[in-house]
């Protein structure tokens, strides 16, 4: 299977949701070097998005990347019932980052939702910096903005970045 075969992104069904819940663990592995979380005595991550994306809420959409067979991403978009759908979390695995993948997958997660997003990313995160101030001008062109908003509850956390668009852009 080579990085060229044909991505394909559709919602997560809950038969999915085994393979889901092993790259969220990826996904929350990748993301502990940034805020220094351990896992919890089990050996998994806190999973409260994870639940909420599977949890058949009308307001959440949880979908599954796959290259043939092979599942290699997620996304987890909520606010279905906003003006504003945010995109509340996002995972390619190490092997098909810098193919491609990444901004496929988003581009046909955002195109099933038309409106107004957002994005939340830590600056700290150098990779997801580039790489989301990628997605905005791909997919908006200059019509984005960007700015720093405080964690809720968190305030001994960073900020995280928050990029808005409209998609399709004006």
């Amino acid at each position: 299977m080579t990085m060229t075969s044909e991505l394909i992104v559709r919602p997560a069904t809950p038969a999915d949701r085994p393979a889901v819940e092993r790259l969220w663990l990826l996904f929350r592995h990748d993301l502990s070097e940034f805020g220094g979380q351990l896992p919890n005595p089990d050996g998994t991550f806190r999973s409260e998005r994870l639940e909420a994306a599977f949890s058949g809420d009308v307001d959440w959409a949880p979908y599954l990347f796959a290259l043939g067979e092979h599942p290699v991403g997620f996304a987890f978009v909520r606010g279905l019932s906003s003006p504003t759908r945010v995109l509340n979390s996002f995972f390619v695995v190490r092997a098909a980052r810098r193919s491609g993948v990444g901004l496929r997958g988003i581009r046909e997660v955002v195109a099933r939702h038309p409106g107004e997003w957002e994005i939340p990313f830590q600056d700290v995160n150098t990779g997801a910096v580039r790489f989301w101030r990628r997605v905005a001008v791909e997919l908006a062109g200059d019509a984005w903005s960007e700015e720093a908003r405080p964690v809720p509850e968190r305030p001994d956390l960073t900020p995280d970045v928050w990029i808005s668009f409209r998609y399709p852009s004006p």
